[in-house]
């Protein structure tokens, strides 16, 4: 086969089909609102907020308590915000960020590394994208 022909195969292009967009605060209030608002200014999409499936008496968590936020992002405005997070991550993820059927995540330590302003009354919030799905041609 010749090199032309790599080029040309579909196959080969990458496409995503979606981004999730996770922070996880471990308690309800003002932190899971203030984490709520920095996806949705990331984003701008509503942002749908999770509940602890049990009751974990060591961490404080009481069963259907939000504790977390996520949104899913699709088309351009996924791969603009995929592209901001491989920035910041310096293009190069690990072997282990990486799952079996094609799918990987990464976390980053701040969300304005993203290009969102800092803003006191918010603070800044760890930022997990756990699962970019991509999508056959």
């Amino acid at each position: 086969m010749a090199p032309e022909n790599k080029k040309a195969n579909p196959m080969r292009e990458l496409r995503v089909e979606k981004l999730v967009l996770n922070i996880s605060v471990g308690e309800s209030g003002d932190r899971l609102t203030r984490a709520s608002k920095v996806l949705e200014q990331l984003s701008e999409q509503k942002v749908c907020q999770s509940k602890a499936r049990y009751t974990l008496r060591g961490f404080g968590i009481r069963r259907n308590e939000k504790i977390a936020c996520h949104v899913t992002v699709r088309g351009d405005k996924a791969m603009e915000i995929l592209e901001r997070g491989l920035k910041v991550r310096e293009y190069e993820l690990e072997k282990k960020n990486f799952s079996e059927t094609g799918n990987f995540g990464f976390g980053i330590t701040e969300h304005i590394d993203l290009g969102l302003k800092y803003d006191p009354n918010t603070g800044t919030y760890m930022q997990d994208c756990p699962k970019v799905s991509f999508c056959d041609p």
